[in-house]
């Protein structure tokens, strides 16, 4: 009986259907990652400020090159081939990241749970636990991203995956709305059971997945012969001709310096992703000190669990205002959204409480919102770089690694920045066993009671200042970014002429 179940699950799951679920597994650890990693070692492993900074800055440089480390470690012996026109995606390449999920995948569950147990002093754990967990996790994401251009050709079908795996990380933040029942300072051993029942569902749903996509592959495989497999599975079409000399590291790398817009999106999504992982990072801090007097635990719970949720759920109507408007509008938008709601709650104050609750949960679901659409505007950046170089291939694997590498710093800034200013402008310490709690904040009266707690206070400006701050800086580089409208439409036809075989005019660009 349990063959035939296995046999019908094989012959009825959707290829996007599956493809999507390893979103679920990925983001239902990751979320609860981001939330309480900084929190245990801070307030239940007791670690020291040098650790941490020392930790953190280790991360810091293993986190932004371990992206372009282990997307040349996977594809350099494609990126080797003699005809720079031939195709990339072999079915032996697709079966190979396949194989990465059931192994990969089941390890990246393992270095999840290594957060939750002392099994060394706080220091070393810290430093080795990020650093395990970083890495499977860019190994999964990186072969995850590869196979939305290994199993789709068309823009209808690669849509529908990413509709997929916006509908699976949206069900995957649940565990955000789970994980805020199971949080508990002082008995932590009901949150540690919760992670291993997550990392437990993931490990059985990477090797299940995995293993039915292998069989959905190869049946496609059989069913078609190697050449018209190649053709449904490559991801473009580049006319066949032989480069006159190979472009080597160092040249793209000067290529790359040239190319203006790709520095000003890179200023803007540095800024973005320190934003996105402030917010992830220090939800529990604005959550105890803002909110945790006026609104119940179940309250929290669900305000919590929105801020997960909605980014995904919104991501699919920012899609078609992005069909509707363009890319670069529709994030202009937001930005200028973020800096608006910002000053409103600024002047409004700390002491409206559900201005605050909506307040916190909107700047998370709009920023989180705009992340999920940077990946379209790195895509148009390929084409750009295709364009301008006039490569015989688009070098979209290097170029999504190098954002990631000048832009994943902004995780580690996040964390650092935020306990800093925290110490600078309260003299709270949440390194200190037993933190200043009278400290007095030179700060102006806007809208507080007289009897406001200097830390509450505190961290009111900085859930209001540190957006301000960073919608202001985007909007200034933003504006500078000139990939849209009519060039991106010239941009976008010259690459369509070149992928029909047509030459380039440098001089129609």
């Amino acid at each position: 009986m349990g063959r035939s179940i296995w046999d019908s699950l094989k012959g009825s799951v959707s290829t996007a259907l599956l493809y999507g679920s390893l979103a679920l597994f990925t983001s239902i650890l990751h979320n609860v990652f981001l939330l309480y990693y900084v929190e245990t070692f801070v307030s239940i492993y007791k670690i020291d400020k040098i650790s941490f900074w020392v930790g953190e800055t280790v991360f810091l440089i293993w986190n932004s090159l371990n992206d372009p480390l282990f997307g040349w470690l996977s594809d350099r012996s494609f990126l080797s081939s003699p005809q720079s026109g031939s195709p990339i995606t072999t079915p032996e390449v697709v079966l190979k990241r396949l194989k990465v999920f059931s192994t990969h995948g089941p390890l990246f569950a393992l270095s999840f749970l290594a957060f939750w147990v002392a099994w060394a002093r706080p220091g070393l754990q810290f430093l080795l636990c990020l650093c395990l967990y970083d890495g499977f996790l860019t190994l999964v994401d990186l072969h995850h991203s590869a196979l939305l251009a290994d199993l789709a050709v068309s823009a209808s079908d690669r849509t529908r995956l990413n509709f997929h795996c916006s509908v699976f990380s949206a069900l995957g933040s649940f565990s955000v709305f789970l994980s805020y029942s199971f949080w508990d300072k002082e008995d932590f051993y009901s949150f540690r059971l919760f992670c291993v029942t997550l990392a437990a569902f993931s490990i059985l749903g990477f090797l299940l997945v995995s293993q039915l996509l292998r069989h959905h592959f190869q049946k496609e495989v059989l069913r078609h012969n190697e050449a018209q497999t190649l053709k449904e599975l490559s991801v473009g079409h580049a006319p066949l001709v032989h480069p006159d000399k190979p472009v080597t590291i160092r040249q793209y790398l000067k290529q790359l310096s040239k190319h203006r817009n790709f520095m000003w999106f890179v200023t803007m999504n540095l800024l973005q992703v320190f934003h996105c992982h402030f917010n992830s990072n220090f939800f529990p801090l604005f959550l105890e000190h803002l909110l945790s007097d006026n609104i119940s635990a179940s309250t929290g719970s669900i305000l919590l669990g929105i801020s997960y949720i909605a980014p995904h759920l919104n991501n699919l109507y920012f899609l078609t205002l992005c069909q509707r408007y363009g890319v670069y509008q529709v994030i202009r938008w937001l930005f200028m959204l973020k800096l608006g709601l910002s000053v409103a709650m600024l002047l409004a104050g700390a002491d409206h409480i559900y201005l605050l609750c909506i307040f916190i949960a909107s700047n998370r679901v709009f920023t989180e919102g705009t992340c999920k659409l940077l990946k379209l505007v790195i895509s148009d950046l390929v084409d750009e770089d295709f364009v301008v170089n006039r490569r015989q291939q688009a070098a979209s694997a290097l170029l999504f690694g190098m954002v990631a590498l000048l832009t994943k710093p902004g995780q580690t800034f996040a964390p650092l920045i935020g306990t800093w200013l925290l110490c600078v402008y309260t003299g709270y310490d949440i390194f200190d066993r037993e933190p200043v709690k009278d400290s007095v904040v030179s700060a102006p009266d806007v809208a507080f009671s007289p009897g406001t707690p200097p830390l509450r206070l505190g961290c009111f400006y900085m859930l209001v200042c540190v957006p301000i701050t960073c919608a202001l800086l985007q909007l200034l580089a933003w504006s500078r970014f000139t990939l849209h409208g009519r060039k991106l439409q010239g941009i976008k036809s010259l690459r369509h002429m070149a992928h029909h075989g047509q030459l380039i005019d440098v001089k129609a660009i």
